[in-house]
């Protein structure tokens, strides 16, 4: 089945021409448009560079200020990866940044106390002791892992996403997405594929990904979501070629993606579902929600 189409990338466009951040507008020019050399978006994604080699100055627009943070990187490393711009070298100097806010269990933070003195959503608390956490990790180490990359940082923070997948009891849908994220790129596809499907059994118990949009109340928000916080099949196995795909039917992932494409608003652009705790986070971060909507409908297209 087709979803998308010449229409829906149009609408998107004007929107991206008209509320986009120039990140978000160079990134739809090279993925969507006839733009075919990437260096406008990487010249864009440099902006958000901090001089110690993390990314801040609101590349993940809910994180604001001018000192990195480790939850940033995840969305560098899409641009990089989708840009066909992470090679090695790129790869260790960023393995060397995160090798120095790494936690003493092996894992990275979300968020360091660096970010203190700036605006931050109330879900983004600050530990004077920082600890690894799978959330920021294994979105960080999933890229890293498929390139190959040879520094020390991947073997340790491998030691901590398995550690962190094998103990997964109670969980929430991101922490599952970053979970994914790593089993997807795991080097022991054997032990990946036995998670996964652990980790599926426990998605379908807790009831964390909503089957039928039609029926929302037969998933459970977790604590702290907006109402409507909803996560779908196509959010936790973004690609058909996640491990995660395998825990929906293919009826299911197909009203997952009616329900996304049908989400793309007058304007071209796609909504935010979770809190709104500031207007301008919210106008950053829909053109970056637009174009993920759009690698996902064109991920699955033509898929059952």
């Amino acid at each position: 089945m087709a979803w998308i189409n010449d229409t829906v990338i149009e609408r998107a466009g004007r929107f991206l021409w008209a509320s986009g951040r120039v990140l978000e507008q160079r990134r739809f020019a090279f993925l969507f448009g006839d733009e075919d050399d990437p260096a406008g978006v990487l010249t864009a994604l440099d902006a958000y560079r901090g001089r110690d080699g993390g990314y801040a100055y609101g590349l993940e627009p809910d994180v604001r200020g001018p000192a990195p943070q480790p939850i940033a990187l995840p969305a560098a490393l899409a641009v990089l990866e989708e840009t066909g711009a992470l090679d090695a070298s790129r790869a260790r100097r960023l393995c060397d940044w995160l090798a120095g806010v790494t936690a003493p269990d092996g894992g990275v933070p979300a968020v360091l106390p660096t970010l203190r003195p700036y605006p931050r959503p109330p879900w983004l608390p600050i530990s004077g002791e920082p600890h690894g956490e799978l959330l920021a990790t294994g979105q960080i180490l999933g890229p890293l892992l498929r390139l190959g990359v040879d520094h020390p940082w991947p073997r340790t923070a491998t030691e901590f996403c398995r550690a962190a997948v094998e103990g997964l009891r109670q969980t929430h849908p991101y922490e599952v997405r970053a979970a994914v994220a790593f089993l997807d790129a795991a080097p022991d596809r054997t032990w990946a594929r036995r998670q996964a499907e652990r980790l599926g059994d426990l998605v379908r118990e807790q009831r964390l990904v909503l089957l039928d949009p039609d029926h929302p109340e037969r998933v459970r928000l977790a604590p702290g979501y907006a109402p409507g916080e909803y996560h779908l099949p196509h959010d936790v196995a973004p690609r058909p070629d996640s491990l995660a795909r395998a825990w929906f039917t293919d009826a299911q992932t197909r009203r997952g993606l009616r329900h996304l494409a049908a989400a793309q608003r007058e304007d071209g652009g796609w909504p935010i579902t979770w809190a709104r705790w500031s207007a301008t986070t919210e106008v950053e971060a829909r053109p970056g929600v637009t174009l993920a909507a759009l690698l996902t409908l064109r991920a699955y297209d033509r898929t059952p």
